[in-house]
């Protein structure tokens, strides 16, 4: 594997802005627009007490209103998107040697091609043409990788799923070896923890590691486990937990040591009320900026606070403040699939 110069920052260390895109009536959203704005109003105030909120749409008018009762800075931009999931096609920024910033621009196909994505794969350029963001442009197109398919330590360590990134769905012509070349030259990893997923149930990511597994300070891993009640009611899924406990429990730093872990208790499952198919909720799906943790809540208080709890023991010192996402799960996303956190040094303010 390459060993270069390049760093991916921990999610840990300090930002400038979060970036969220405002849903609008040409998203899957249209059907419950008002209740999903309802959960980004409370997600941008959130995220407005920690950093700069960079708000996205083809129109920030009705967002502009929705958000004006926010006394905080919060950066808009016009520009077209498909849908609200900026983990996915966000820009990606690594360190070069002299910790300039690299903005890299991988391509996205909408997890394997499943909706369109044409718009949402241009937010980046756009942005950069602006002059919203500041650094050295890389273009990776060329090679589909989502931002909630990896989790960086900062030191060179990427966690990762086999079922979302050997996916043939996403970089087919590419071995398990051409992928890891790719992240060591584009990502700078010099060390990959390989998780076997086969994806909450309900998941339309093919296993994106930031909904069941997460890297936090001091070789710590937080990952979802079984229900705190006993173990989950679906057999498939109940299964697929115990597995993934396993693999996780198998993976080593780069010394050799396993890893601190810390389990979560899976959400009790929640129903989607139209066709009645499980949704992917999970607490793995947090965002950490600037010394505080957002976590999804899913209004089951007991699990709600046993997460919360969990969470606060893996992250000493940060602040974990709790954000209703039972409007985003609808869509089969949370917290941390609706965000992408960009570096101050990265904006033009």
């Amino acid at each position: 594997m390459n060993d270069n110069t390049l760093r991916l920052p921990a999610e840990w260390e300090p930002q400038g802005a979060v970036l969220v895109a405002w849903p609008h009536p040409d998203t899957d959203w249209d059907y419950m627009l008002p209740q999903v704005e309802e959960c980004y109003v409370h997600l941008v105030r959130a995220i407005a007490r920690h950093a700069t909120p960079i708000v996205i749409a083809p129109d920030t008018g009705r967002a502009r209103s929705l958000l004006a009762g926010i006394d905080a800075d919060i950066l808009f931009f016009d520009v077209p998107t498909d849908d609200t999931w900026t983990r996915d096609y966000g820009v990606i920024v690594t360190r070069n040697a002299a910790g300039e910033p690299i903005l890299t621009d991988f391509g996205f196909n909408a997890w394997g091609g499943k909706f369109a994505h044409d718009r949402d794969n241009a937010v980046t350029r756009a942005m950069l043409s602006a002059g919203l963001l500041r650094g050295t442009y890389t273009d990776a197109l060329g090679f589909i990788l989502e931002g909630g398919s990896i989790e960086s330590d900062g030191h060179g360590t990427l966690m990762v799923t086999d079922s979302c990134l050997l996916t043939p769905t996403r970089n087919p012509s590419l071995t398990k070896a051409d992928i890891e070349r790719r992240l060591a030259d584009l990502l700078g990893a010099r060390h990959i923890l390989w998780v076997t997923d086969g994806g909450i149930v309900g998941d339309d990511t093919d296993g994106h590691i930031d909904t069941i597994a997460r890297l936090a300070p001091d070789d710590t891993i937080v990952f979802v486990g079984q229900p705190a009640a006993g173990r989950d009611p679906d057999p498939q899924q109940a299964a697929w937990l115990d597995a993934l406990r396993e693999s996780v429990m198998s993976l080593r730093t780069p010394s050799g040591q396993p890893y601190n872990l810390f389990e979560l208790p899976i959400p009790d499952p929640i129903y989607d009320e139209d066709d009645g198919s499980r949704l992917p909720a999970t607490y793995a799906n947090y965002l950490i900026i600037n010394g505080a943790i957002l976590m999804p809540t899913y209004g089951q208080p007991r699990n709600d606070e046993l997460a919360a709890r969990i969470i606060a023991l893996a992250y000493p010192g940060y602040t974990v403040e709790k954000v209703d996402c039972r409007a985003l799960i609808r869509q089969h996303g949370s917290l941390h699939c609706a965000t992408m956190q960009i570096p101050s040094d990265v904006l033009p303010i």
